[in-house]
C-alpha cells in the first residue's frame, strides 16, 4: 500500500512540475515576467525529468503510456 500511494505522489509531483514549470516558462517568454520566472521554469522543468527516477522499476511502463 505504501508503494502505490508513493507512486501516485511521484506521479502527481511529476504533473505538477511539468504544467508549472511550462507555465513559468510561457509567463517569461510571452508576457516579459524576467529572466528569474524562465530560469525558475527551466528548473522545474530539470526536476520534472529528475522525479521519474525516484519510481519503482514496474513504473517505467506506465510512464511510457503517458
Amino acid at each position: 500500500m505504501v508503494a502505490i500511494a508513493q507512486s501516485l505522489f511521484l506521479f502527481l509531483l511529476a504533473g505538477l512540475s511539468e504544467i508549472g514549470g511550462g507555465y513559468l516558462m510561457w509567463q517569461a517568454l510571452r508576457n516579459g515576467k524576467g529572466w528569474f520566472v524562465g530560469v525558475l521554469g527551466a528548473l522545474i522543468l530539470v526536476l520534472y525529468g529528475i522525479i521519474p527516477t525516484f519510481q519503482r522499476p514496474h513504473f517505467g511502463r506506465v510512464y511510457a503510456a503517458y
